[in-house]
């Protein structure tokens, strides 16, 4: 990997994983918590763009439509999640399976409970 001048051991080598964190400033698999963070938020905004055709557009946004569309997005945003958790966490000691568990399952729970009683 060729560095930004100033970075590397001056052409000699490869980039170490210092260098790398220098360039970045901070390391990605310590960025688990902001993953999740964004996550949560991406997945209470696709209900309330969905909940703006339950509420206030029914006519035009039908609920079974708008139910069907909020679980198929909630399933690509936990893909998203999934692989942008471990992408950051490869080849380090971090652990954060549970973390992911027990989001998506909360996150899992929550999209039930808004397909069941939500817009019926």
């Amino acid at each position: 990997m060729t560095l930004p001048k100033g970075f590397g051991s001056g052409g000699a080598g490869g980039a170490s994983s210092a260098d790398v964190e220098r360039m970045i400033g901070k390391r990605v698999e310590n960025m688990t918590g902001v993953i999740t963070i964004s996550f949560i938020a991406a997945w209470l905004a696709t209900f309330g763009g969905t909940a703006a055709g339950y509420f206030y557009y029914p006519w035009a946004y039908p609920t079974p439509s708008g139910h069907y569309a909020f679980i198929v997005l909630t399933i690509i945003e936990a893909i998203g999640y999934i692989f942008c958790v471990k992408v950051t966490q490869e080849g380090s000691n971090k652990n954060s399976n549970g973390l992911v568990a027990g989001t998506i399952a909360a996150v899992t729970v929550g999209t039930i409970l808004i397909a069941l009683f939500v817009g019926n």
